[in-house]
Formats: structure tokens, sequence, C-alpha cells
């Protein structure tokens, strides 16, 4: 690295998805605080969005916010002050966001040098996949690759990113990336970091990791949620890096949230599966000795990342339409509203099954009752108190491989209001039927695909993103493989006297989904009762809580640093994203459901608690 350790890049993290505030960009800019401003769009629920917005109408398939809400809020003062941009709202259509982007920078006189990244669109090598040998199987499921394929994008990592911001490109937009690699590409660029440079590379993948889900990082979704002040003017991330990979974490001044340590480290935790092999296609990551610590006033320092030679493949989403899909919902008032919401649902569902079977049409390919307000998500563990409910909300999902069925679904719904229960209100209007879009992932061999970067239309190189193992590289290997583990602290007396109390009371935790998985992060909230949590958050034990949901293996991984475990939950989320029934189909609500578990701790550390 030929960079000076006292250089310091400051990005600013303006999205987390396609749908967060309008208020990000502006923030950041007015701040006065950023050198860069970086927009994630794109979740994997998001792609299927994208993709089906593409069907009905071929110019969009792209995050149209980036244009007409976040630039044309802020690039006047974006050129003005030399900011520069980053942002994976192309999607399905990059090509199709830089010309909106360009007719926005026309109309408001702004001149704009705009680089686009494509490439990521493997639909052409689709028929050559279907015909190999062995077969091409998914990711989680092994299952074949579907008839139809709406699409498929290959998570392209940090280097074109690179490469367009050295040609001079002030605003970079490209299509499916990992979500790490805008804030990644950037640091490339200006400390001229290599592919060989992996702790580096691995520093600033977690500074784009950390940055990625917006104020996820600042506050938002804390398990403390009340030590978080100011909501309503939370403060969006802003990482201060440098050329070493460690990085500061802050935010605006004057804004609201929370930068900590335990804030941080939640969103460490967040989807990132074995923190010991994080996989990016730059590096493969290892986070288990991660330091957080705090740095001044609403601050925190990161350093401790480890990297490790990427893989030789590409991970490919691809998408499909498997069927329709229809959620309704209605609102039940009165004695015993969770019985009267349920039964409702029941007679729905059998109603309606006897007419499709009168109109010649198939049962639904799945069905799914929940009564919201009584603690579905929480299946046996649900509290038995909160089953007297005298308010309750009927949500019934279904899917099935003809519209009409679920438009006659549709239709259903309503009719309860004067049939059934009493206190059935909150109708609405009728639910719509959508087209049930999956997602489907796959390795691709990196040497299949093939990245390119244009220049207001002009041709940019882009560097092979396979790194050689010369002898840095192979170093890096080695240390990792021979790093010390950090003692181990003492065990919890075992004698102690003991009481039972939810886990939330000794630690903090986050979950959110990849696909059909869920991966749920636990942080103890003092570092010598990780121990105790090691020795109680067993994966059989996490398994059995969660039984209800989790249909697959549960894997416990450790980090160290941070006091920290990560629960990979598999087959948890009833298919994940669009296909799943379930109400939370990401599985946000997951960890607040681990928090419940019961367990006994030395009644001495719960001292000055209560």
């Amino acid at each position: 690295m030929s960079a000076s350790l006292e250089k310091v890049v400051r990005i600013g993290g303006a999205s987390g998805f396609w749908g967060d505030s309008s208020v990000g960009a502006r923030q950041l800019v007015g701040s006065g605080q950023i050198d860069y401003l970086v927009f994630d769009y794109l979740a994997e629920l998001t792609m299927s969005i994208l993709a089906a917005a593409r069907l009905k109408k071929p110019e969009l398939g792209y995050a149209t916010d980036f244009v007409t809400v976040a630039m044309r809020s802020v690039l006047k003062d974006v050129v003005a002050r030399g900011i520069r941009v980053v942002s994976n709202a192309g999607g399905v259509n990059p090509q199709g966001c830089a010309a909106a982007l360009r007719a926005l920078a026309d109309e408001l006189g702004v001149p704009l040098k705009i680089a686009v990244i494509t490439g990521d669109d493997v639909m052409p090598l689709i028929p050559q996949l279907r015909a190999a040998e062995p077969p091409l199987g998914e990711l989680q499921s092994g299952a074949p690759l579907p008839a139809k394929v709406l699409t498929a994008n290959a998570y392209l990592g940090a280097l074109p990113v690179k490469a367009a911001l050295d040609a001079g490109a002030q605003v970079v937009i490209t299509g499916r990336c990992v979500d790490s690699a805008v804030t990644l590409g950037v640091l490339m660029h200006e400390f001229g970091w290599s592919p060989q440079d992996l702790d580096a590379l691995a520093g600033g993948s977690l500074a784009g990791h950390i940055i990625e889900c917006g104020c996820q990082a600042t506050g938002g979704l804390h398990t403390d949620w009340q030590d978080v002040p100011d909501w309503a003017h939370i403060g969006y991330p802003i990482v201060e890096c440098a050329a070493d990979g460690s990085f500061t974490v802050g935010k605006p001044a004057g804004t609201g949230g929370l930068v900590a340590p335990q804030t941080v480290g939640e969103q460490l935790l967040y989807e990132i599966g074995d923190p010991a092999a994080y996989l990016l296609p730059d590096v493969v990551c290892d986070f288990t000795q991660v330091r957080i610590e705090p740095a001044g006033e609403q601050r925190v320092h990161v350093s401790g990342s480890r990297g490790r030679p990427p893989t030789g493949s590409y991970k490919v989403c691809a998408t499909y339409v498997d069927g329709f899909k229809t959620s309704a919902q209605l609102t039940i008032v009165g004695f015993d509203a969770v019985a009267k919401a349920r039964r409702t649902g029941e007679a729905i569902l059998q109603r309606v099954g006897e007419m499709l079977a009168a109109h010649g049409l198939p049962p639904f390919s799945a069905t799914h009752i929940e009564v919201l307000g009584a603690e579905s998500a929480y299946g046996p563990a649900a509290q038995p108190a909160v089953l007297q409910t005298r308010e309750a909300v009927l949500r019934l999902t279904a899917r099935h491989p003809d519209k009409a069925a679920l438009e006659l679904l549709a239709r259903e719904v309503a009719p309860a209001g004067t049939s059934w229960s009493p206190g059935t209100t909150g109708a609405g209007g009728r639910s719509t039927v959508s087209p049930l879009v999956r997602q489907y992932a796959f390795l691709l061999d990196k040497e299949r695909v093939a990245p390119e970067v244009s220049l207001d239309g002009n041709p940019v190189s882009v560097p092979n993103s396979a790194p050689a193992l010369d002898g840095k590289a192979q170093q890096a290997i080695e240390n990792i493989a021979t790093a010390s583990p950090p003692p181990a602290p003492p065990e919890a007396a075992a004698g102690a006297d003991r009481v039972t109390v939810p886990l939330i009371r000794l630690a903090w935790a986050r979950s959110g989904d990849k696909g059909d998985i869920s991966n749920i992060g636990v942080i103890a909230r003092r570092p010598e009762w990780l121990p105790l949590l090691r020795e109680q958050l067993t994966e059989a034990r996490v398994a059995e809580w969660l039984a209800f949901q989790v249909r697959g293996r549960v894997t416990r991984h450790e980090l160290p640093g941070i006091h920290a475990f990560n629960f990979v939950c598999e087959q948890a989320l009833g298919g994940g994203g669009m296909a799943s029934l379930r109400n939370d189909a990401l599985g946000k609500g997951m960890g607040q459901i681990l928090l419940a578990l019961p367990v006994r701790v030395p009644a001495q550390w719960l001292a000055g608690q209560d």
C-alpha cells in the first residue's frame, strides 16, 4: 500500500434499501463531513421487485428513487462541493438509470461525468448452464435451474468501481454488486490498494458492510431502542477510513441516533454467515478478531479485519416466476378476538377451497394464517395472556399457479365483515394478486463473467478480478492460520445461586435474511458474560427454541473480538423473500424471539439492573 496512514477518506451511507428515507442524502451532503456519498438499494428481494417492474415496462428495472428523489435533491451541491457518488441503483437496468440521471443533470444545467458498470447480467449464459454437467444446483436447496428464468445477475466486486473512479467519474452507477463494493471501490481508488492488499480489503469491506444498511449502524433497530435519542432526526452513518483498513464510525453533527460499540457491533453481525469466512468477490473476510472501541462522543473505532484470497466464483442471483401470491388482512375486535380471527381465516380458506374445486381448479399451493397481536411469531413461546387480547389482525396469505384462483380468494375476504365474527372490521380494499418472483442462487466461475465500465459512453479498462497468490497473499493466509486465539474468560461459577431471566437481560441481538437462511447475531452485554452464554446458547437449544420456524440446521459461530455469536439458521423463513407466506419474511423479528429465551444466571450478575 502506497498511501500514507495519515490520509482519511470520509464516506457517507445515504441508503440502506430501495425505499429508505429521502433525508439521508441531504443530511450527509449538508453536513460538510463527507468526500463520497454511497447508496445501497439492492436487497435480494429488491432484485425480484425490479425484475417484475422491467416485465411491465422495459425502461424500468432500476431504483427510480435514486434519480427522482435523492439526486434531484443534492445533485447541484454534490457537484459544487466535489463530492463523488457511487450507487448500485442500476439494478437490472443500469443503462436506464444512467440515462435518467443524465436527463436530470441536463434539466438542472449541471455538467456530470457518469460511469456505468455492466457485465453482471449473465442471462446469455443460461442455455449453456442448463446443459452443464454436472447439472447446476441452487446454493441452499440443490434444486435444478428453473425452466423460465427472468433475470440472472452476478454479484460483482469493487474493481470495476475503482476503475470508474480512476477514470474520473463523478457518479458511478452499478448493476448487481455486493453491497459493500460501493465503499470498497472508493477506498481502493483513494488508497491505491491492490487485489493483494487482503487485510486492507477486508477492513474496507467491513466499512462498507457497516454503512450499507443506513441507520442500522447509528441506532436503528438497536435492541435497547429506548436508549436511542431523537428517532425523527437520526443520523446516517459516516465512516472515516485509513489506509490500513481501520476506520471510525460517526454521523453528522447535531443529528439523533446512537453510535456506540453495541450499535455498530449489531450491524457487524447482520447477515454475515460465518464470520471467519465472509465470502466476497474481492476477498474472504475474517471478522472474528475485529475490535470495536469508543473513540469520542458518538464515535467508535473499528480495526482487526483479516483477509484471505477470494474464491474463483461469483455468486449469481437468478429470478423466476412461480405462480401468484396474495395477502389480505382483517381486524377483529372484542372478546376472544384471537379465536375469532383464526376461525375466520379457516372459514375463508374452506369456502374458497370448495369454490376452486367447483371451478375445476387445483387447491392452493400453500396457505398461511397468522394472527398479528397474538404473538404468532413466537410459536409455542407465545405468552398465554396475549391470547386474551381484545383486538387482533388476521393475516391470510396464499399461493396458486393460477391468478384467477387468488382473485377469487381476494373477493371472499370482505364478506367476513357481515357473515361471521362480531367486531370484524378493517378490510380496506380488495387485496391485489401479484406474480410470485422467486430467487435462485448459484456459483459461476469468474472467468465466465466480464465486468464492463463505460464513462459517458466510452469504454474503461477493468483489471482482472482474480489476484495471484504472491508472497504477500500467502503470508496473509499463514498469519490467519497461525493466529493465536484470545484467552478464554473464566467460566461462570457452577455453585453460584442462579435465577432465570430472558436472554435480553444479558445480550443484544440483531437478525436478518439470506434467502431462506436467517442469521441471528448475539452480543454479550459484558465480555465476562460470554462463557455463560456459550454454555446456554448451544446450537441444540437455539434450534429447539426456534423449531416451530426453523426446519434446517442451526450453526453457531463465535466472534471473540466483540464477545459475540452468530447463529445461522437454515430453512428458517418459509422460502424467504417473496416466496415466503410469513409476515416476517425477512427474519427481522427472529432476534427478538431469541432474546426471549430463558437463561439461568448468577443472581449477583443482575444486581442493580432492576
